[in-house]
C-alpha cells in the first residue's frame, strides 16, 4: 500500500508540516518467549501485504487464555522481544497495552491506536486457529466493521495469505530449556542466554 503525503495548512508563517500516513500492521501475543517463527511471519507479511511497519504487541493478559502461572513478568518478555528485533527493519515491539486496563481486549486495543494515532491505518494480524473462534472476541463485530484483518495459516487453519512458517512454539521452547535441550535456531542468537536464565 503506497504511503500517502499529506500537508497541513500553513500557520504563523511557519513552514508546512508533511504528515505521514502509515499502514500498521498490528501482531498480538504473549511472546513468551519471542521466536523466530514470529520474526520470519512478521517480515514476510510486512512484505507481501505492503506494510509500512509491523507491531508486535507483547501482551499482559491475553482474555482467551486464562492460565497465565507460565507467562514471564511483562518487561522481561518486551525487553526480549525488543533485543531480537534489533535490526528487523519495519519490525518492532511495543508495550501499548501494558498501560491499558487488563485483560487486553483487541477491540479495546484497536480504538486507543485510532484515537492515539489518527493519521495511521492499524490493520489486525491473527492466526487461522483465532479465526476460526473470531465470533467469541468481544466486539468482533466492530474489529470487521473498522479494521482489515490478514490472517496467516496456523497448524490445520488456513489464511487469507500464504506465508512460510516456521515449525516453532514458544511452549516448544520453554519445555526445551526446562529440559536442558538446545534452542539453537529456534530464538535469535542475541537473546538465547536470556531465554535459557528466564525460563529454566
Amino acid at each position: 500500500m503506497p504511503t500517502s503525503i499529506m500537508v497541513e495548512p500553513i500557520a504563523n508563517s511557519q513552514k508546512p508540516k508533511a504528515i505521514v500516513h502509515r499502514t500498521i500492521g498490528i501482531f498480538g501475543g504473549s511472546f513468551n518467549p519471542i521466536h523466530n517463527g514470529h520474526i520470519a511471519l512478521a517480515q514476510a507479511v510486512l512484505k507481501q501485504c505492503g506494510l509500512d511497519e509491523v507491531w508486535l504487541m507483547v501482551s499482559p493478559q491475553n482474555p482467551l487464555k486464562r492460565d497465565s502461572s507460565d507467562l514471564l513478568d511483562d518487561q522481561l518478555r518486551l525487553q526480549m522481544a525488543q533485543k531480537a528485533l534489533e535490526g528487523v527493519e519495519g519490525v518492532k515491539a511495543c508495550d501499548y497495552e501494558f498501560h491499558l486496563p487488563k485483560p487486553s481486549y483487541t477491540w479495546n486495543t484497536l480504538q486507543h491506536l485510532s484515537n492515539d494515532y489518527p493519521d495511521d491505518t492499524f490493520i489486525l494480524l491473527i492466526g487461522g486457529d483465532n479465526w476460526a473462534r473470531f465470533e467469541r472476541w468481544r466486539h468482533w463485530q466492530d474489529i470487521l466493521r473498522h479494521h482489515d484483518v490478514i490472517v496467516y495459516p496456523r497448524d490445520q487453519y488456513l489464511g487469507t495469505i500464504e506465508v512460510p512458517l516456521l515449525d516453532i512454539s514458544s511452549t516448544e521452547i520453554r519445555q526445551k530449556v526446562r529440559a536442558g535441550e538446545s534452542i539453537e535456531g529456534l530464538v535469535p542468537d542475541s537473546i538465547v542466554s536470556e531465554v535459557i536464565k528466564y525460563y529454566s
